[in-house]
């Protein structure tokens, strides 16, 4: 349900607009991260067409839009699967309806009449990260999105690395085991295949199917398995989930390692439902980070979890885009 949550009296906001393969969320954010309004479209079979999208959003906004007063509207960020700074497109993005390249900002700019600015979902995170977490005041640092896949942006000196196309940061797709657990439709053997909510389920079915002994997780098919599970069996003691994040951790780490050495970082932030599974994650990763660095990268690199609120953070990720002045 929408929802008013803080005083709007003489202040400037940012539409901030969270694309996901299901839904949509969007909200009404102030430059202190404050939303005064948030809803949800259901994505799934109802837009066809961008357009038809564009309109059912300005549509849902019209009256909060009203509500503040639309000279106090700043402008609206987007983050989206396959979404390019540079042309304001979502590009060929694999979990959506629309098919090739979609002019969106520029539609949502005709539309709202306001500047827009769109971004893939990583970089989103990493720009609200920058503006209302735990990444303020930070110049340098590296941000990885553990959820159904594993998204990424690198920071550098203060600026999102975009890339001379605006492809740059796609870390979840490196290869860390090339040749082995091929379930992504992408390439095998990438950190997504291994630390995605995706891989950590799949690893289970596989750590099932080699161990004779009791667990928790055998009471469930093995095809229904998910990586909620898995980190709930493992919360309560249960050896082969507790194994299964081990085995997620030490891939996780050593391929932060190789992203530390080549970017410098002070930290590295992690961020969605993988994190819930906490330091039986924290630890392996931290421990294998540190063994496959340099010596002079050791005990240097901090990683932390995301201070943003689960429920809000798309949205905050995304209205950080329009207060960014960094960010063309």
């Amino acid at each position: 349900m929408d929802e008013i949550k803080t005083n709007i009296t003489h202040q400037q906001w940012a539409i901030g607009v969270d694309i996901g393969g299901t839904s949509t969320k969007f909200g009404l954010v102030n430059h202190r991260g404050e939303i005064c309004y948030a809803g949800k479209l259901l994505v799934t079979g109802r837009f066809e067409e961008p357009g038809i999208f564009v309109s059912a959003l300005h549509e849902a906004l019209l009256p909060a839009v009203a509500n503040i007063g639309p000279e106090n509207l700043k402008g609206i960020g987007i983050g989206a699967p396959n979404g390019n700074i540079h042309t304001g497109c979502i590009e060929h993005a694999p979990n959506l309806p629309w098919k090739g390249v979609v002019p969106l900002a520029d539609m949502m700019t005709r539309k709202f009449q306001v500047p827009c600015k769109l971004t893939n979902d990583a970089n989103a995170a990493a720009a609200g990260e920058m503006m209302y977490g735990i990444a303020r005041g930070m110049k340098d640092f590296i941000m990885l999105t553990l959820g159904t896949g594993v998204g990424s942006a690198i920071v550098s000196n203060g600026h999102i690395i975009y890339g001379h196309r605006g492809l740059a940061g796609e870390l979840g797709h490196t290869g860390i085991r090339r040749g082995r657990l091929h379930w992504s439709t992408r390439l095998d053997g990438t950190l997504e295949t291994y630390a995605s909510a995706t891989g950590i389920a799949h690893t289970a079915r596989l750590f099932l199917e080699a161990e004779p002994t009791f667990s928790l997780l055998k009471s469930c098919r093995q095809e229904d398995i998910t990586a909620q599970q898995v980190c709930e069996s493992a919360l309560k003691g249960d050896k082969l989930a507790m194994s299964v994040f081990q085995y997620t951790g030490q891939i996780l780490g050593e391929a932060i390692a190789n992203f530390v050495m080549f970017s410098d970082p002070q930290a590295v932030i992690l961020f969605g439902g993988v994190t819930k599974a906490g330091q039986l994650l924290l630890n392996p990763v931290a421990e294998h980070m540190e063994k496959n660095l340099l010596p002079v990268f050791r005990n240097t690199i901090k990683i932390l979890l995301s201070e943003l609120p689960d429920a809000d953070a798309a949205i905050l990720g995304a209205s950080a885009l329009v207060w960014d002045s960094t960010i063309k």
